[in-house]
């Protein structure tokens, strides 16, 4: 029987590796001041704070380079209790997010896959954590008011606040020379790397598919000699209308009218190479657990999303449509050609964190080749 000890009101304490608390403090743009105790690396830093109310998956969360730029807010009150597996659950190659905070986090994990702690993990990264965090007050601030900047400083270090909206941090996340993954198929597909994970070059190579991938500002029609059948965009951090050159490349895969499939930030670089416009949510989609409906189908899905801007729908062109709706919100969560050559979908299909319900969706894609 386990015995849980009863949380008053007040910072949660943790022990830091010297033996004692170390106060940091996380402060919004709007001068409101969280105080906690530091884990993970001692360090300041900043970026755009957010919130994501998934239960498990920090492991995959953390490496997901759509959060690159951002500090994280766990909302559920307990993070690390399983600690962190060998990097096969990792989405990237290290940890993104620039900061964590979390209500409390677990230096005892328990689980047979693993390796460290989550504090371990960050000092290893160099990634700062704050813990002691009503985490539940500061989500329902920001759901009130929208994504704020913010920073976590351990004494009164003077950092600058920073938007990584406002600077093209695509070119941060994505790889810097093509790779072939080849599966000896007749197909090959060219995956605009964005900042993808890992899961979704998976789920193409599972279905037996040659992968390219390539940077975000690769041109396969000019700059490579293999034929390509099919472009994937993929996920990715920031305002899609930084990411100019993928817009570009987009286009010409239109006019050659060569299928396509988008993913969340790919979805909406597609929705703007074929003449349609974005904007930035009040708060964003983070969570594993958001309701979508197919409107070609009437059906419902659970999806796990990861996205700060959305498509609008009403600047889609006349031989476009909305394919999936939020229904939480109504907002667009998927748009679709006439022709169906063309698709993007703002959830993830591939899950990892979250379900997998929807990975029919690249099925429907391979299709189109």
């Amino acid at each position: 029987m386990f015995f849980y000890p009863l949380v008053v009101t007040g910072i949660i304490p943790v022990i830091n590796s010297a033996g004692r608390n170390k106060m940091a403090r996380l402060i919004l743009k709007d001068n409101s001041i969280w105080e906690g105790e530091i884990f993970g690396a001692p360090l300041p830093v900043a970026g755009e704070v957010v919130f994501s109310t998934a239960m498990t998956g920090y492991v995959e969360a953390l490496t997901d380079p759509s959060y690159k730029g951002q500090i994280l807010v766990f909302t559920y009150p307990l993070i690390g209790n399983y600690g962190v597996p060998k990097n096969q659950s990792f989405q990237s190659e290290k940890i993104q997010v620039a900061g964590v905070v979390v209500s409390e986090h677990c230096l005892t994990p328990s689980h047979y896959q693993c390796l460290k702690t989550l504090d371990q993990w960050l000092k290893e990264n160099n990634i700062p954590g704050i813990s002691g965090i009503d985490t539940r007050n500061l989500t329902q601030k920001i759901r009130q008011e929208g994504t704020m900047l913010g920073k976590i400083v351990l004494q009164n270090e003077e950092i600058d606040f920073y938007d990584p909206n406002q600077e093209n941090i695509v070119n941060q996340v994505s790889c810097q020379k093509p790779r072939l993954f080849s599966q000896n198929s007749s197909k090959t597909i060219c995956l605009i790397d964005c900042g993808y994970k890992k899961a979704i070059l998976n789920c193409l190579l599972e279905r037996k598919v040659n992968v390219l991938v390539v940077p975000w500002n690769f041109d396969p029609f000019t700059h490579t000699q293999i034929k390509i059948d099919g472009i994937l965009i993929s996920n990715g951090p920031g305002n899609p209308k930084m990411a100019s050159q993928t817009i570009q490349t987009v286009k010409k895969a239109l006019e050659r009218k060569i299928p396509i499939l988008g993913i969340c930030l790919g979805n909406q670089i597609l929705a703007l190479a074929a003449g349609a416009d974005t904007y930035k949510l009040k708060f964003g989609h983070r969570s594993v657990n958001q309701p979508v409906k197919d409107l070609k189908s009437n059906r419902c899905f659970i999806t796990s999303q990861n996205h700060g801007f959305a498509v609008n729908p009403q600047s889609l062109p006349k031989n476009w449509q909305t394919w999936f709706v939020n229904l939480n919100d109504e907002t667009c969560e998927g748009i679709i050609s006439n022709d169906e050559r063309f698709l993007g979908v703002q959830f993830h299909p591939e899950g990892h964190p979250g379900p997998q319900d929807t990975k029919w969706v690249f099925d429907e894609f391979l299709e189109k080749l």
